[in-house]
Order: structure tokens, then C-alpha cells, then sequence
């Protein structure tokens, strides 16, 4: 299915390719944040707080585009068990989503909806090795040319499995919070609100979403993703 070892990003082609800074490890993630913490006072108090930020990074392939649907609109826990069931049925991978029946992805706990959304990706066909190369911006229209794939999901997945540098996720709910909390915004910032306060944090975006989400689970006591 396209997979790539967890932390072995797609080749560059120039000096950051099409693809733009892919995060490799560890030390692309410190160098993210103190670049972020330079930046922005904002940011290095909050990185205070949070120390060492995760790496997150993920496989790609089928089942973690599965994994981020699975995850729309539901709780941290309720998604890990959702996906913990799939996973034990084997049905995280295209031809058996496509064989299963309603009662067997039902029983895992996905709704009506998340089933459609789960066979239209398994009959999608999509080219995962090809995403691996292409411009962050295509690979959100690729993805989201699939139904029940958003923003959202295409975004997590860019920056989690394909580890782009440089994407952000605005209409999480929780950034808008932590962004709310860490920059005593008057309101939670919408959708496009966000995407524009996050273009002062290129080439780290996807940094500042890690920053973001951790700071939220110190100030909230909350999990922001899985």
C-alpha cells in the first residue's frame, strides 16, 4: 500500500524539492520549535511549559488516511478504540474494507457516514507512493478529491505521515483553543483566522501545530490528537 517506514520521509529533489523541509526526526522538531520560540515570546513560553516537543511521525499508505477519518469528529479515545477494533478485525487495509460487510465495520464502531467515507477511499485507488513527491497544496487537492476526506484529514496527513514542515491544520478545534489561551485572543480564531496567523510561522508550521496541541493538553488537561 505505499508504505514507508515510520521517520523515513520521501527523497528531496533540490534543496528542499517540490515537497519543501520534510521532518526526519527529533532534531528537525527542536530545530522547529527554537526557531518558533525565537520568533514569537509567545511560543517560547510555551514551549517552556511543554518542553521536548513529540515527533509524531507516522507511516503513510491506506490505513493512516483510514486512521484520520476514523478520528473526524470524535474524542481522542473514542477513535483509539475505534481503530484498535479495526485493527484486530484486519480490516485497516483497502481490499478488506472493500469485502467487509456493514455489521463487521459497524461492530468496530464505525457510524453509517465513516463507512461510506471508509469504501470510497478502498475504491479510491490512490497513488500513496506518488504523494509521497508531490507539493504539499497537491497533495491536499489529491486527497480531498476522495469523499469524506477534508482539509483536515489531507492536512494531518501531510504533516504526520509525509512529514511536510510546513503545513498547518486551522480548523482543528483544538488550535483555535490553544491559539485562543497562548495569544489572549478575545475569541477562538475561525478556520481562515487561523491560516492567516499561521503564515508568520513558516517554514515551521507544522512545528507550531505540534507546539499548539501540546500546549492545549497542559492548558486544558485535554488531548488534542492522537
Amino acid at each position: 500500500m505505499g508504505q514507508s517506514p515510520l521517520g523515513t520521509p520521501p527523497k528531496q529533489t533540490d534543496a528542499y524539492g517540490q515537497t519543501g523541509r520534510i521532518i526526519q526526526g527529533d532534531a528537525c522538531v527542536a530545530e522547529g520549535a527554537a526557531w518558533l520560540a525565537q520568533s514569537d515570546p509567545r511560543f517560547a513560553y510555551a514551549l517552556e511549559r511543554t518542553g521536548p516537543l513529540p515527533l509524531r511521525l507516522k507511516p503513510d499508505g491506506f490505513g493512516q488516511v483510514l486512521s484520520a477519518i476514523v478520528s473526524q469528529q470524535v474524542s481522542v479515545a473514542s477513535a483509539n478504540a475505534i481503530w484498535v477494533r479495526l485493527q484486530k478485525a484486519g480490516l485497516n487495509e483497502a481490499t478488506a474494507i472493500t469485502a467487509a460487510s456493514d455489521e463487521a465495520l459497524r461492530a468496530c464502531g464505525l457510524s453509517r457516514q465513516k463507512m461510506v467515507y471508509a469504501r470510497a477511499l478502498a475504491e479510491a485507488g490512490l497513488d500513496y507512493e506518488g504523494l509521497r513527491s508531490m507539493p504539499t497544496p497537491d497533495v491536499i487537492k489529491t486527497l480531498t478529491q476522495v469523499k469524506g476526506i477534508g482539509v483536515w484529514t489531507a492536512e494531518i496527513y501531510a504533516m504526520f505521515s509525509l512529514g511536510r514542515a510546513d503545513v498547518f491544520a486551522p480548523g482543528d478545534l483544538a488550535l483555535q483553543e490553544s491559539a485562543r489561551v497562548l495569544f489572549d485572543l478575545p475569541e477562538r480564531p475561525t478556520d481562515r483566522a487561523l491560516r492567516q496567523m499561521a503564515v508568520a510561522w513558516s517554514p515551521w508550521q507544522s512545528v507550531a501545530a505540534r507546539l499548539l496541541w501540546a500546549y492545549y493538553h497542559i492548558a486544558k488537561d485535554r488531548e488534542g490528537i492522537r
